[in-house]
C-alpha cells in the first residue's frame, strides 16, 4: 500500500515538473515575442514604415516564425498598414511638395509597397490627384517663369512625368493669372 502511495506521489511530482517546465518555455516564448514587437514597435513608433521597410530592416535579426507571428499580429492591431501609409504619405507628399501623380507612384513603390495597392488607391482617388498635379504644375510655372521660357518649363514638367493635359491645363490657368 505504501509503495503505490509512493508510486503516485512521483507520477504526480513528475507531472507537476513537466507542466512546470512547459509553463516557463511558454513564459520564454511570450517575453522573446513581446521583445521582438518592443524592437518593432520602436521602429514604427518612430516614423511610420511599410511592411517591406520593417522586414528590411529586422531581415535575420529574430527567429523567422516569431517575427512573423509578430508582423502578423501588429497587422492586426493595425500598426502595420501599407493601405493607409499610401494615404498619409500622399497627403504628406501634396502638402510638402510640387510631384507629378508618376512621382509620387515611384516614390510609393521604392518603398516596397505593393503596386497593386497603390493602382487602387490612385484610381480609388483619381480626380482629387488630377486637380493635385494641375495646381502643382501651375506652382511650378509660377516659380519656374522668372527665368525660363514657358517651353523651358513644359518640358521640365513631361521629365517630371506630368501628364500632358495636366501641363496644359496647368499653363492656361497660368497664362489667366498674369
Amino acid at each position: 500500500m505504501k509503495k503505490d502511495s509512493i508510486n503516485v506521489d512521483n507520477k504526480v511530482k513528475n507531472k507537476a515538473q513537466l507542466n512546470y517546465t512547459n509553463d516557463i518555455a511558454k513564459l520564454q516564448r511570450l517575453e522573446q515575442l513581446d521583445n521582438i514587437k518592443s524592437r518593432v514597435l520602436k521602429y514604427i513608433v518612430y516614423k511610420k514604415r511599410t511592411e517591406m521597410e520593417i522586414r528590411n530592416k529586422f531581415s535575420g535579426t529574430f527567429d523567422e516564425q516569431d517575427f512573423e507571428e509578430v508582423i502578423e499580429n501588429l497587422k492586426s492591431l493595425g500598426y502595420i498598414n501599407d493601405t493607409s501609409y499610401i494615404e498619409r504619405a500622399v497627403n504628406e507628399f501634396k502638402s510638402l511638395k510640387n510631384m507629378s501623380i508618376k512621382e509620387m507612384k515611384y516614390k510609393l513603390i521604392s518603398k516596397g509597397l505593393d503596386k497593386e495597392c497603390i493602382d487602387d488607391y490612385f484610381s480609388n482617388n483619381y480626380e482629387e490627384l488630377i486637380d493635385y498635379e494641375i495646381k502643382s504644375a501651375k506652382n511650378i510655372f509660377l516659380k519656374k517663369s522668372s527665368n525660363m521660357e514657358v517651353q523651358e518649363i513644359k518640358l521640365f514638367l513631361r521629365k517630371k512625368g506630368y501628364m500632358e493635359e495636366s501641363i496644359k491645363n496647368a499653363e492656361y490657368i497660368y497664362s489667366g493669372d498674369k
